[in-house]
């Protein structure tokens, strides 16, 4: 037996993108953004309102920042959601976030957060959708494995559950993706 609940914004695993951006007057700006991913090998699309400080701030510079979201920095990444960049003058630095400007795009890059992808305009849709293009992505050190890739156990990436109200810590290893199915033929 399966239960209805109709049309929901009910999605697993739903990330928590932290957008970041430059002001008109060079003020780092972030917004928690849970209506995002990636939308085509080096495009990822964000549906933000036009009434955001964070795109107003894109569409100005023609750039901005998407870093996810950690397990350390809860508390931070979801103030820079529920307060507005319109009405607190300086809710990057209130939520105890430095910047750092990228050497790619002109936007600023969150040094507490661990991985970045650093993005340029391409445009926006009809319906307001803000679609990137990846320019590169950075990750910190620390969050790095001996592999040279970045780490998911060492990172702690965080998913918004839409259903619950709550973050939830992305969970353990359970295969390995384009070679489990080979186990069905």
């Amino acid at each position: 037996m399966r239960k209805n609940y109709g049309p929901k914004t009910y999605m697993y695993p739903m990330p928590v993108l932290i957008i970041g951006t430059y002001g008109e007057d060079g003020t780092p700006d972030a917004m928690n953004a849970a209506w995002g991913g990636i939308s085509d090998y080096n495009q990822i699309a964000l549906c933000l309102s036009e009434s955001h400080k964070t795109y107003k701030n894109i569409i100005a510079r023609k750039a901005f920042t998407v870093s996810m979201a950690d397990a350390a920095h809860v508390a931070e990444c979801d103030y820079v959601g529920i307060v507005s960049g319109n009405e607190v003058a300086d809710k990057f630095s209130k939520a105890g976030f430095h910047a750092v400007r990228s050497a790619f795009v002109d936007a600023p890059i969150i040094e507490e957060l661990p991985m970045t992808l650093e993005c340029k305009l391409l445009k926006v849709n009809e319906d307001g959708l803000v679609i990137g293009e990846i320019v590169n992505v950075s990750a910190d050190e620390k969050v790095v494995g001996e592999d040279g890739k970045i780490d998911p156990t060492k990172f702690e990436p965080i998913t918004f559950d839409s259903v619950n109200n709550q973050y939830r810590k992305i969970g353990d290893v359970c295969g390995k993706a384009f070679s489990e199915g080979k186990k069905i033929k």
